[in-house]
């Protein structure tokens, strides 16, 4: 089962999320070094994309392994903003980049368009060693006046 989820690719890939992701991140049974154990229990890390509902993945893997999946929650769905929101296309004649984030956040609660905007290198977030550069906290700061400035003046 552990295999057949690392292995699976689910068929619909986001411009912006790119594809969903499945990644067992924790395995769990007994401690005895001599015995097989009888019960195995994993967790399974999903990043859904906007083309998935967490209910849709979760009955998808349920249909590819012998075990159960049981989710933890599923009110946490991924968000989209159209492409023609005035926030996008603000950002859009700024020049700022329009990508996708992996990682989830109060935004998922939020039952109206948002964006998650932010100083710093993605990458380094939410890892052992994290930090940000004063310079990028000043950078933000500056890109978000002008981001709403932007939205005001168009």
């Amino acid at each position: 089962d552990i295999g057949s989820i690392q292995q699976h690719r689910f068929d619909k890939v986001s411009e912006l999320l790119g594809p969903t992701k499945a990644t067992v991140t924790q395995i769990n049974s007994d401690t005895q070094h001599n015995v097989i154990p009888d019960l195995c229990e994993y967790v399974v890390d999903v990043r859904t994309n906007e083309l998935y509902t967490n209910e849709e993945v979760a009955d998808l893997l349920n249909d590819l392994i012998e075990g159960t999946v049981t989710p933890r929650s599923t009110r946490l769905n991924s968000s989209k903003m159209d492409l023609d929101h005035p926030v996008l296309q603000a950002a859009q004649r700024l020049h700022i980049d329009l990508v996708g984030s992996p990682t989830l956040s109060d935004q998922a609660l939020m039952k109206f368009p948002t964006i998650k905007m932010g100083p710093g290198d993605s990458p380094r977030s939410h890892t052992a060693d994290e930090f940000i550069y004063l310079s990028e906290i000043e950078e933000g700061i500056s890109a978000y006046i002008k981001l709403l400035q932007e939205i005001k003046i168009n």
